[in-house]
């Protein structure tokens, strides 16, 4: 019986070795709006969601974020892609956290450190485009190594 619980365990650690990228997450489906999402961070996924895709066409919406961090945050930027037919079309960056300077409550945090954010969030636009495309968005810190990465699929069939 032992043996065979070892090989299960052998086995489950060659195989999340072995896979290169994380799950597919929805993020919300209904029906004119579906939002997913996939680490792009080979070595950490994360948890994300809220509370109903309808939210996300409101000018403020509540989301839940939460990872562990595996590198401390003195400075924090992120970089966001707007991908359409595989062409980047737009890049948004902006600096975070830096000395002195905390738009976030989690400037600061050490590796290690459990992160988690519930409230507030709003996407400085007045509507999501309609279509299929990617968001690719990337929070790097002052040593510019990936805090977090994930790459959002939205498919947005609602009309204004």
């Amino acid at each position: 019986m032992k043996t065979s619980n070892v090989l299960v365990l052998i086995f489950v650690l060659l195989y999340i070795n072995a896979s290169t990228e994380w799950p597919t997450h929805t993020v919300c489906k209904e029906d004119n709006l579906e939002i997913y999402y996939k680490s792009c961070d080979p070595q950490q996924d994360f948890a994300f969601s809220i509370d109903r895709c309808s939210d996300v066409t409101t000018h403020i919406f509540n989301i839940r974020a939460a990872i562990v961090l595996r590198h401390s945050i003195k400075e924090l930027y992120i970089k966001v892609d707007l991908i359409v037919n595989g062409k980047t079309v737009l890049t948004y960056s902006e600096t975070l956290c830096e000395p002195g300077v905390s738009k976030l409550i989690f400037c600061g945090k050490k590796k290690g450190e459990h992160l988690y954010y519930e409230g507030p969030v709003t996407l400085g636009i007045k509507e999501i485009p309609q279509g299929d495309y990617t968001i690719s968005a990337k929070l790097t810190n002052e040593d510019h190594v990936t805090v977090a990465c994930a790459d959002f699929t939205v498919k947005n069939y609602l009309e204004y």
